[in-house]
Order: C-alpha cells, then structure tokens, then sequence
C-alpha cells in the first residue's frame, strides 16, 4: 500500500511538473498569436460560408436550438448565423491580397462570403434567407448591414446591381417592424444609417430618435441602460457601443444634414466606448477568464466586442497597450476554445459558453445565433505588420494587480462634449 502510495505520488509531482514546464514555455512554442486567431475564425467561417456559396447551409448546417426556445420560426437561425459570422469578420476579409497562407485563406473566404451575400437575397436560391417572417429579422438584418459598413470596399461595392437593389428593398420592408423600446433601436438604426451611406431612401427619424435614446439611457462610466431599466448584462458589448458608433460614422460619412451633429456625437460615443474598454479589460483574470452573467452569455466573446473594436480602430485609451490587449484576449481565446466542446460533428458551434451548456441558453438563441462571438475576431482586420500584432505580450490588469505589480488605478470618468441640436 505504501508503495502503491509512493507511485502515486510520484506520477502526481511529475504531472505537476510537466504543467509547470509547459506553462513556462516560450510563446514561439506554441502557435503565434495571429495564426491561432486565424485558424478559429476559419474553423468557424468555413462550413457556413463554403456550404452557403454553393447554396446549401440551410441543408446542411448542423442546427441545436434552446430547451426553452419559443414557437418562432425556426429558419430564423441562418439568418443569424450569416449576419453575425459576417459582422465579426468583415475587418478581417477587408485586407488586401497577399500569397501567405493566411492571405490565400481569406480570399476564398471572401469569395465564398461574396456568393453567399447573393444568394441570402436571391429568392430563386436555397439560401435566400427568411426576410419579414418575424421581428427577429430586424435584428439579424442590422447585423448584415454592419458586415457592409465594416468592409464597405470589400463586400459592399463588388456586389451586382440587382445584388443590392435586392438587400435596399429587404431592408426597406423591415420598417413594418416595430422595435422593442431596448437596444433594438439601434438595429433600425445601423440599417437605415447603411441605407444612406449607400445613396438610398432612408427613414431619418429611426435613426435620430435612436440616438436621443442612446444619450437618455447611458447610465455612465461607460455603460447604457437597456431600455428604462438598467440590466447588469454585456448588452452594451453586444449591441450599444459598436452599433451606436457604426450608425453616427455612417451618418457622417452619407454627408447628412439633420438636427444631430454627428461628429460631436461620434467623438463623444467613442470615448464612452474606450472607456467601456478599460473595464472590460480589467474583467479579465490572470486565468483567462471573464465573469458569466446576465442573459445571452452564449454569445461568448461577443462580450468583448467594444475592446476588440477598438483595437480595430486603433483607438485604445492610453491606460491599454496593444501588448496587453492581444495578450489578454489571446489567453481568453485558448481558456475557451482549446478543448471544450464547442463545435458538433458538422463544425458548426454548440449551445454554451465554455463547451457545450445548453441549459443555459435563453428562449431566442439558437446555435446561428452564437456566430456574435466572431465580434472579437475584429483585430485580424488589422494588417500582420500592425503594432497590435508585433508588439511584444504584455500582462494585463489583472495579473499585475495580483503578482504584485504596479497597475493603473481607475476611475470614474465623465464626458466633457455637449451637445445641442443644430436648429
């Protein structure tokens, strides 16, 4: 028995060891940090656009639905599986061609992507997606909609003629909709702010009266109401920050004239947005965690959108590296994808936030609706070269404050920037 116990504990310190050994492991020894970006976006890009350009996602993808999901209909979930999975990598699809491997990757991505935007609004296609069957559309549209503003070069102007009279009308019918009094305001939003940048007739009140409920419903430091009452959830992650920005640079970029200047309400949101940006990061453990609360956690890294945006922008507040960024993410990335379960035998990913948890879905989501974690993946928009890419890794926030280290305090912060309505 003793030496059954010496054995033991024998294999036990050499497990311990090993751990250690390869914890203390260079990074070169394990793979860089942008190619372990671009293989998870590929691993979740490939089976939806490959099977979507040939017009055969609806009849292949894999689908899981919530236990508590409602009597909506269920083709809903392609819609929101495209419109997410191209919001997150359009930045990254956007860059220029190149011979790498990476570079040879992204342009059958964005061949495939360019197919699929055709057949999601050909009615003749397989694919044509389930535009007006219900309000959950408005939401997933604005989500196509942002993939356009994000690569407008890229993935809106290639597109045919016919290609983009067909999504102008799609979007246009979605007026019928009438938004929930929450964040949905500002999916009517980004899509007649789009609307106008690209030259079409768009519905100017949607997208102002959105905006006046932006400023009514910031609560401070960073953080929006959603709705009257505030909810302690990543809403203003998913939704607020990124979509309030894209619809005012969109405003700004149509040349519009209305009552709200768009570019005093632009530098205002951004530094909302940086500042949400600093909390977000110091949400993240030494351990490569983040906390798990509020609904739609399965939305996974879409909770650190905002971060992820502006890194993308390169507009970090002056507290963040890009060092510390890309290394706190990067260690998030590898918590949460490794070697759980989150992909089903077809690739498509699975209900949960760490694996597959299907029990703690909500009654929309589905696992299209999951595709808003390709959100973090907005950096790879940023060329190889870029100092987010090179900058040596950093410890973030949190593993300095618990080493010992020095880190900066934080504070609370208030804008300075008002706003009056131009007449």
């Amino acid at each position: 028995m003793k030496l059954l116990l010496r054995i033991v504990l024998i294999i036990v310190c050499f497990c311990v060891a090993e751990a250690n050994a390869f914890a203390a492991k260079p990074r070169k020894a394990q793979l860089m940090d942008r190619e372990y970006w671009v293989s998870l976006a590929s691993k979740m890009a490939v089976p939806v656009l490959e099977n979507m350009a040939k017009g055969e996602l609806q009849k292949n993808m894999q689908t899981e639905f919530s236990p508590s999901f409602d009597n909506r209909n269920r083709k809903v979930l392609y819609m929101e599986c495209f419109g997410r999975l191209m919001a997150g990598i359009a930045p990254w699809l956007s860059l220029p061609d190149d011979n790498t491997a990476e570079g040879k990757r992204r342009r059958q991505l964005r061949e495939w992507a360019l197919a699929s935007y055709k057949n999601a609004v050909d009615p003749s296609s397989p694919d044509y997606l389930c535009w007006g069957i219900g309000g959950q559309n408005l939401v997933d549209a604005a989500y196509i909609a942002e993939s356009f503003l994000r690569a407008w070069d890229t993935l809106w102007l290639p597109l045919d003629t016919l290609t983009k009279k067909r999504y102008i009308s799609e979007f246009i019918k979605l007026r019928r909709i009438d938004p929930p009094y929450t964040n949905w305001l500002l999916f009517s939003s980004t899509i007649e702010s789009f609307i106008a940048k690209a030259g079409g007739p768009f519905d100017e009140y949607r997208v102002n009266s959105a905006c006046r409920k932006m400023e009514e419903w910031y609560v401070g430091d960073g953080w929006y109401s959603d709705g009257p009452h505030f909810a302690f959830d990543y809403y203003s992650s998913y939704v607020f920050h990124p979509m309030y920005l894209e619809t005012l640079q969109a405003m700004a970029d149509a040349k519009v004239n209305s009552r709200l200047d768009y570019k005093k309400y632009y530098d205002r949101e951004l530094m909302r947005c940086q500042k949400y940006a600093i909390v977000l990061e110091r949400l993240i453990s030494p351990e490569g965690t983040f906390p798990v609360f509020g609904r739609s956690i399965p939305y996974r890294m879409a909770a650190m959108q905002p971060l992820a945006l502006m890194a993308w922008y390169r507009k970090l507040p002056k507290d963040l590296t890009n060092g510390q960024v890309r290394a706190a993410l990067t260690k998030v990335l590898h918590r949460m994808f490794d070697t759980q379960d989150n992909f089903n035998a077809g690739g498509y990913l699975t209900i949960g936030f760490c694996g597959h948890q299907p029990d703690i879905a909500d009654w929309y989501t589905n696992n299209g609706s999951l595709y808003m974690t390709s959100l973090a993946f907005m950096p790879l928009g940023l060329p190889a070269d870029d100092a987010f890419w090179t900058d040596a890794a950093q410890p973030w926030t949190q593993v300095k404050a618990w080493s010992g280290q020095e880190f900066p305090k934080d504070h609370a912060w208030k804008d300075n920037i008002v706003t009056h309505d131009k007449w």
